[in-house]
């Protein structure tokens, strides 16, 4: 779907509902605030839903308090009544959860605004592609090319915080000059990049820090010391009274020791574990996150797997990282 068709489905419909991933992060929840927002502007009827609660480190971001956590019983019939239906920063419909059933038996327009590869044949309209560094940077662009609206404070502020993530604060490959461009221009309009960073990063609470010390305590290098890695446990969690968001973040202290070049982390839950997984260069962990059900970008992905236990695929998942290191 291009921007021209974008901008007129927008303008020929009325309700639109707006949903992001399960476990958001700053460009998911940053992206849909700043849809909302243009919506908004247009006088459009808007509801934003999704799976799970905002994390506590970005409820800051929902300005007018306008995200609901999904209720069926108040919620379906205001979906099916929209005439839009709007899915940010995924590429598949699983990974809304409760939520998917609603998206796969919407009969109207639905539309997918993200930056991932591989998007599911289920969206017909999708916008983005994965020059993107950003779901935020789509909409940057929708925006300024379409002229739908003029951007204002409040979108330039979710967008900061989406892009701004993403980009590992501007520290990964798709930190291009037009990304230095486009954010001077979000600062312009009165974002205080500080404020942002400190809210997002320097507000954490007591468990959450004491969940990254006993993680830090299993971190191991493998044979090749290319590869780093370091695990948490579900009993580690709920000992400390941490949550699942809490550990956002963790795998990067494995990419800050000299020499590494992939770092993994392994988080065990009650009902399967998460990996989160970085590498340097052009390493590609988004191949590597694929065979374990995953996904991503080449620098940055992941895996959620049910039902089954962390401890047996620890050494797999090392043991292919090491292939993936000589690709």
């Amino acid at each position: 779907m291009t921007f021209v068709e974008l901008k007129k489905t927008i303008e020929r419909n009325k309700r639109f509902i707006l949903s992001t991933h399960v476990n958001p992060d700053a460009d998911a929840i940053g992206s849909e605030l700043a849809f909302y927002y243009l919506l908004n502007e247009l006088n459009k009827e808007v509801k934003v839903i999704n799976h799970n609660d905002t994390p506590y480190n970005l409820k800051f971001l929902d300005f007018d308090s306008v995200i609901e956590t999904y209720n069926p019983e108040i919620h379906d019939a205001a979906i099916s009544e929209a005439d839009t239906y709007v899915i940010l920063d995924l590429s598949t419909p699983n990974r809304i959860v409760s939520m998917e059933k609603t998206l796969l038996n919407f009969a109207k327009t639905k539309i997918c605004i993200d930056h991932h590869e591989n998007p599911d044949p289920f969206f017909l309209n999708v916008v983005g592609g994965t020059s993107y560094s950003a779901t935020g940077e789509i909409i940057y662009d929708f925006i300024k090319k379409s002229k739908i609206i003029e951007l204002n404070y409040k979108i330039a502020y979710q967008l900061y915080a989406a892009i701004m993530t993403d980009t590992g604060s501007f520290r990964f490959d798709r930190t291009t000059p037009k990304i230095h461009i486009l954010i001077a221009e979000l600062l312009s309009l009165g974002v205080d990049p500080t404020e942002v960073y400190d809210k997002i990063y320097d507000q954490s609470n007591l468990a959450k820090i004491k969940l990254l010390g006993e993680a830090l305590t299993t971190l191991n290098l493998t044979k090749s010391k290319k590869i780093a890695y370091m695990t948490i446990s579900n009993e580690s969690l709920e000992r400390l009274g941490a949550v699942e968001d809490d550990v956002d973040g963790f795998v990067n202290y494995c990419l800050s020791i000299k020499g590494v070049l992939v770092g993994i982390l392994f988080f065990e839950l009650k009902d399967g574990f998460k990996m989160s997984i970085r590498s340097k260069g052009k390493i590609p962990v988004n191949k590597l996150a694929n065979e374990f059900d995953g996904g991503g970008h080449r620098n940055a992905a992941g895996s959620r797997l049910f039902n089954v236990k962390m401890k047996d695929y620890i050494k797999p998942v090392l043991e292919r990282a090491e292939f993936y290191l000589n690709q």
